[in-house]
């Protein structure tokens, strides 16, 4: 399928949400360029791109938190411009996110209200009414929640219901899901596709933002690409071959991306895992890693697996077993003493955890050596920057200056500055923790390939991943973990996701220490 940059499919229905030539600069920076295409009630329409490919600005755009500088938004045959999310929302036009906004310390029923209660004849809050109206909604989703339950108690799949049962209260036309599975269970994400079939069914569109290819091959009906901030192609999701769609995403073909996996020389057992266990979490946990050797672990969300990372670093100090580095048996009690005995470990979730967000590239990278930057306790700051540009240039960090702030730049290039920050102690065992989260194709490429070279490079490495093709690419053999237990090995060789689901599925009989 030959298709030229801006090719839309024409179909005969008239389109629920036009978007045309739409343009956002911030300053000097093109955020978007001329973009049109349109959206079909009724279809579940696919929004793909590299991170920095413009998907956040055109939401905020359309749901009215920003504003373009050129273009038109035409809903149902009409210009609109929506001055913030609830005029747009009172349009029938809402926006749920990875991360949904809503009031911890409100129930149920008065988030899905919020903005629009119900009164009684003396003006009061009609509580009633309001529980009543939320349980309406939220039996149209299949839900049973307690509308009269904290949201603070709930699962993030939880609190996306609630957002999409606060949306239906207003006639909802469109609905856009930005990145909505990446804290989903597979159930739960399959409980929210479910809602979305519905929806799609009773003629809402539906807008999918998801890096996860498999889901937008799933699941849509259109699929729009957006690259360099300008608009590729929309076309119906048949058209699509998953080499295509990468290409036109990356502008280059798919085989380019990944590396070929290398029969790398195993060396000697760097860190050594025995009868780790946390009360009340997981228990009787051992492995090894070896030099020049990655090991994935593998398991459903809450099987423990970032648990015993953060045991392993002193996170959280364990109340069983031991851990060996390089020959060395540690009892780890804290992140400083394991970083100094030659541990690194990045988190899952690099913006909180991992990176201070207002400070500079160059003082996230420098930040746990700045003793070897420093003479007589003071810092030598032309060293310092000179190592972070280094580092940034080495780790393929695309950005303004090496002085931006870290939160201006995309995913991927935050988990390099992650990665070039843990990789500056010069460590000889790394935890990665779901390394590729929330970042698009081409990033997750290079997280890869950077995961192999360390690994032919001598450096023992633990990547811990949910997403079952990319344990398999990456590692020389792996750990599968189910209910806080250690369940399987599995070499490469032997490895399949059939396999590894099998095992992470299987209920485990035991009295955890």
């Amino acid at each position: 399928m030959d298709t030229e940059v801006g090719a839309v499919a024409p179909k005969d229905d008239a389109p629920l949400l036009s978007l045309r030539g739409i343009a956002k600069f911030f300053g000097p920076v093109n955020a978007l360029e001329d973009v049109s295409f349109d959206i079909y009630p009724g279809r579940v329409h696919g929004l793909v791109g590299e991170n920095g490919a413009g998907k956040s600005t055109l939401v905020k755009i359309i749901t009215g938190l920003e504003q373009p500088n050129a273009g038109t938004v035409i809903l149902d045959g009409a210009a609109v411009q929506f001055g913030n999310p609830i005029e747009a929302r009172e349009n029938g036009v809402a926006a749920v996110y990875q991360d949904p906004k809503l009031f911890p310390h409100l129930t149920v029923a008065e988030n899905i209200a919020m903005g629009a209660y119900p009164r009684t004849a003396i003006g009061s809050v009609n509580r009633r009414a309001m529980e009543d109206n939320a349980r309406r909604l939220l039996a149209r989703l299949g839900s049973e929640l307690d509308v009269r339950a904290l949201v603070a108690g709930l699962s993030v799949a939880e609190h996306q219901f609630i957002e999409i049962a606060r949306a239906l209260a207003y006639d909802l036309k469109l609905l856009i899901l930005d990145e909505p599975t990446s804290a989903l269970t597979p159930s739960e994400a399959e409980r929210l596709f479910a809602v979305v079939r519905q929806l799609r069914d009773h003629g809402t569109a539906v807008v999918l933002i998801t890096h996860r290819l498999e889901e937008i091959e799933l699941m849509s009906d259109d699929i729009t690409v957006l690259r360099d901030r300008r608009h590729i192609a929309t076309l119906p999701a048949r058209a699509f071959t998953r080499d295509k769609l990468v290409q036109m995403m990356v502008g280059r073909p798919l085989e380019s991306l990944f590396t070929a996996p290398t029969h790398r020389q195993i060396g000697r057992e760097v860190l050594s895992v025995s009868n780790l266990g946390l009360a009340g979490v997981f228990s009787d946990i051992s492995f090894t890693l070896r030099a020049g050797e990655v090991v994935g672990m593998g398991g459903l969300v809450g099987a423990g697996r970032s648990e015993i990372a953060k045991t392993v670093f002193g996170i959280t100090p364990p109340t069983a077993g031991e851990v060996c580095l390089d020959g060395s048996v540690i009892a780890p009690k804290s992140p400083r003493q394991m970083l100094a005995a030659g541990l690194a470990y990045l988190p899952e979730d690099r913006d909180r955890d991992g990176l201070v967000m207002a400070e500079t590239i160059t003082h996230n990278i420098t930040l746990p050596i700045l003793k070897r930057l420093s003479r007589l306790s003071v810092i030598d700051r032309g060293r310092e920057r000179t190592t972070a540009a280094t580092a940034a240039e080495t780790y393929r960090v695309r950005m303004a200056s090496i002085e931006a702030a870290v939160a201006s730049l995309s995913g991927g290039n935050r988990q390099k500055v992650a990665f070039a920050k843990w990789l500056g102690t010069n460590p000889k065992a790394l935890i990665l923790d779901e390394p590729t989260h929330g970042i698009d194709i081409g990033s997750k490429a290079q997280v890869h390939e950077m995961i192999a070279q360390l690994a032919d490079q001598g450096l023992a490495v633990l990547v811990i991943s949910s997403d079952l093709p990319e344990l398999l690419a990456v590692s020389d053999r792996i750990l599968v973990i189910a209910e806080g237990a250690l369940v399987a090995e599995i070499p490469r060789a032997e490895a399949s996701q059939e396999k590894v689901m099998a095992a992470a599925a299987q209920k485990v009989e035991r009295k955890r220490a």
